[in-house]
């Protein structure tokens, strides 16, 4: 209950602190974006470029099996399939 009151209280002085200091306020929003944008936009970028360099070590074949592998897996399946009989 005391949070609730808490609260509610916050929300009053707040909206009488905007209404009593809007123009102030709008300067610190203005002042606040940019920097947010920036941060944000750079954060999206990083993990793009950290997106894209993973597709291309899956297309490079990097993660593909090799040949021995390949034998392998096909003899394993041979022996699976023996198995089901």
């Amino acid at each position: 209950m005391k949070t609730l009151i808490g609260g509610a209280v916050a929300v009053l002085l707040g909206i009488i602190g905007i209404a009593v200091w809007f123009g102030a306020f709008l300067q610190i929003l203005a002042g606040a974006i940019p920097p947010v944008l920036l941060l944000g936009g750079g954060l999206a970028l990083y993990l793009g470029f950290d997106e894209l360099k993973d597709s291309w070590k899956k297309n490079d074949g990097e993660d593909a099996p090799v040949a021995d592998d390949k034998e392998r897996i096909a003899e394993l399946e041979k022996e699976l399939a023996d198995l089901k009989k």
